[in-house]
């Protein structure tokens, strides 16, 4: 892994960081890393592959939704019953939710963190205001925001079945037809998933650079690797809702 630049040993020490000579108890090891800016990152990004990874795995199961209401269902059935019989009903899917859960706080957390350190780094006494985050950042930021808010409305929708009018128990093909029959469901999938795609765009490249992957022989592959998964991800999710506009799902 990297060594910590300059603004995060800086942003460390305006933060209280235990590395930054405070006498006291001797922090954790586990302290210490989730109290440094290079700790925070490194949670963030590998937080965030365990997410990446998930996402492939998710829309794999969901493109089994173009094969008919059938192998849509059975697959629905089969994310409850996996680990059985040493697992009962449901237990795997539960541990898994509670996994994602995690990563998802954790990289939330971290990435809320790290803006507060980035900002109060940073000098004050400018002559001239400016704005001073990148681009990358802003929709990083931006992103992770609209992201929260999907997830939130996904689980009501497909999940608790909550905000789906037309929603079947049991029917899981029915209902993700139910959901993109109507303009809203629509108009707010197809943006989360643009903003996926941006977010892991910028999030892979950001991840494997905390990791130490990057390098002058490697860094075009990693670029060429970040756009082929927001590419492959983004069209692919937004594939359902395009095909049951379109008929093709119905």
């Amino acid at each position: 892994m990297a060594l910590a630049t300059r603004t995060d040993k800086r942003a460390d020490r305006k933060a209280g960081d235990p590395g930054g000579g405070r006498p006291g108890k001797r922090p954790s090891v586990l302290g210490t890393l989730w109290g440094s800016t290079v700790g925070k990152k490194a949670v963030m990004a590998v937080s965030g592959l365990v997410l990446l990874g998930y996402l492939v795995a998710h829309l794999l199961g969901n493109l089994k939704i173009f094969f008919g209401p059938g192998e849509f269902n059975e697959y629905g059935h089969w994310l409850r019953t996996m680990g059985e019989p040493v697992l009962h009903y449901e237990w795997a899917l539960w541990i898994v939710r509670v996994g994602l859960l995690a990563a998802v706080i954790l990289h939330g957390v971290c990435a809320y963190q790290l803006s507060r350190r980035d900002i109060a780094a940073r000098p004050t006494s400018y002559v001239h205001k400016r704005r001073r985050a990148s681009y990358a950042t802003r929709t990083m930021r931006w992103g992770g925001i609209i992201l929260a808010l999907f997830i939130v409305w996904h689980l009501l929708d497909l999940t608790t079945l909550t905000v789906n009018e037309n929603a079947q128990p049991g029917h899981p093909y029915e209902n993700v037809v139910a959901t993109f029959s109507t303009w809203y469901g629509n108009v707010i999938y197809i943006t989360a998933m643009l903003a996926l795609g941006m977010h892991i765009r910028h999030g892979f490249w950001s991840a494997a650079q905390t990791l130490g992957m990057g390098s002058a022989t490697r860094d075009r592959v990693l670029k060429i690797t970040a756009n082929g998964l927001a590419l492959v991800l983004t069209v692919g999710f937004i594939s359902l809702p395009v095909g049951v506009m379109t008929g093709l799902v119905s």
